[in-house]
């Protein structure tokens, strides 16, 4: 891939639409530009202006009447020229202006180029620049949110301050180190483990934060447990706010598993409906218990759901040790319209009429872990670059209260570097920089 080429691509996602842009970029970008387009009169290329061009034929003649936009450089996205070329949405309109601009000199943008250009070129570091990626495809506005504070930097403003500290005490060591025979006075033992320990819990906090971070990126699941005829489908539907499972009075009606994805409190939570939990009367029943019991295995949290309107039974109380032992779970007492008669510590809820419903959401984001800290990071690549660098932390630590000499501890702190710069770009491979930007879509 050249970085040097004028690149041009569709912006606008596929289908129809009132309009569609395409965008180019580099230095021939205007050249392109003037080679498709008739303005009248001819454009002054204005920075951050717009331009009323009519899109040519290979003929002369007249596709269709655009907008055409210019970013001068560096203040542009890729910090090079820019022109977007609004057309109607058509997709045969867009089609063809692309294939005009390759005509007229521009090569087809590679998946994620104009962003790669961006970080090349200065404009975004490599966390912002992922991070435009989690923006395009965010599915609900808390994951747009968090994705849009790491465009501004939010991620990078926290590891800023820790990367310097970092580097300070290499300094430290390479000036002891360089200047030994002069007697130049180095920090002692307890300093330096003071610092690497402040250093430490700075990388330790952001890497936890990847707990959070994941669940906003991936969602979280959500598994829905209990006797036959307890509620568990009107629950399900109540939370999902559409009917989606099969409800009615006969126990049993669920005999497999029932998924859907709903937005809880911004949050992508997979709900999974499943088959009431007794003795199965049949072999498909007893599939679909199965099933229950291994989408309990595999969800990040279990509700267990009771009836409130009735004592517990065994059956409840084997359900309530199990989800315990599995980890995160609630506990809800379904049907208190009909009044509450089960005993025990449960959060009362009604599917039918809603109460007590979004007292259960609310739940259900405080038992997954979740937080709001700013900051946080959403890449298992960062986690995984931060752990690194945490264990090259370990060593070093292990070093000093062993008396090892500087140079040695200085290759791991060396060592804890690296992974910090692999975030930010400042030693990453090209073959990582590829395999990160080509999940981007052509045209971003």
């Amino acid at each position: 891939m050249s970085l040097t080429d004028t690149i041009v691509a569709i912006s606008t996602p596929p289908g129809r639409g009132g309009l569609g842009v395409v965008r180019l970029s580099g230095g021939q970008a205007r050249a392109v530009a003037e080679r498709i387009l008739r303005f009248r009169p001819a454009p002054d290329w204005a920075p951050w202006s717009a331009r009323l061009a009519r899109l040519l034929d290979e003929a002369g003649q007249t596709v269709d009447q655009v907008v055409v936009t210019f970013f001068s450089r560096p203040r542009s996205y890729t910090a090079e020229d820019v022109v977007e070329i609004s057309c109607h949405g058509a997709p045969v309109v867009l089609r063809w202006c692309v294939e005009r601009a390759l005509q007229a000199g521009a090569r087809l943008a590679e998946p994620g180029e104009f962003t790669l250009r961006a970080f090349v070129n200065g404009r975004l570091d490599l966390p912002r620049a992922e991070a435009v990626r989690d923006l395009i495809e965010a599915t609900t506005l808390h994951q747009a949110r968090v994705a849009a504070q790491q465009v501004e930097g939010s991620v990078s403003r926290r590891l800023a301050p820790l990367k310097e500290q970092l580097l300070e005490l290499i300094a430290l060591l390479e000036a002891g180190i360089d200047f030994a025979e002069d007697d130049v006075s180095v920090a002692a033992p307890d300093q330096i483990l003071g610092r690497i320990d402040r250093l430490r819990g700075g990388l330790a906090k952001l890497a936890k934060s990847f707990a959070y971070g994941k669940l906003v990126h991936s969602g979280m699941t959500l598994a829905i447990v209990g006797r036959p005829n307890v509620g568990k489908s009107s629950l399900f539907n109540r939370l999902l706010e559409q009917d989606r499972a099969i409800v009615t009075d006969i126990p049993g009606t669920t005999r497999d598993l029932v998924s859907e994805v709903a937005a809880i409190r911004g949050i992508p939570v997979k709900l999974v409906d499943t088959a009431g939990i007794r003795q199965g009367e049949g072999l498909v029943e007893r599939l679909g218990i199965e099933r229950s019991f291994q989408a309990m295995a595999d969800a990040d949290v279990t509700l267990v759901v009771l009836d409130a309107s009735a004592p517990l039974e065994p059956p409840d109380h084997e359900l309530i040790a199990r989800a315990r032992e599995q980890g995160r779970w609630i506990l809800a007492g379904n049907k208190i319209d009909l009044g509450c008669r089960a005993e025990g510590d449960y959060l009362p809820v009604s599917a039918l009429t809603g109460q007590g419903v979004e007292a259960l959401r609310d739940a259900i984001v405080s038992e997954s872990g979740l937080d709001s800290e700013a900051g946080l990071i959403t890449s298992l690549r960062h986690e995984q670059l931060l752990s690194e660098s945490l264990q090259y932390l370990d060593k070093a630590r292990g070093a000093v209260e062993e008396n090892i000499p500087h140079e040695m501890l200085l290759l791991d702190l060396y060592g804890a570097l690296r992974p910090i710069d692999g975030i930010t770009g400042a030693t990453t491979a090209d073959d990582i920089l590829n395999r990160i930007f080509s999940t981007f879509c052509i045209g971003k």
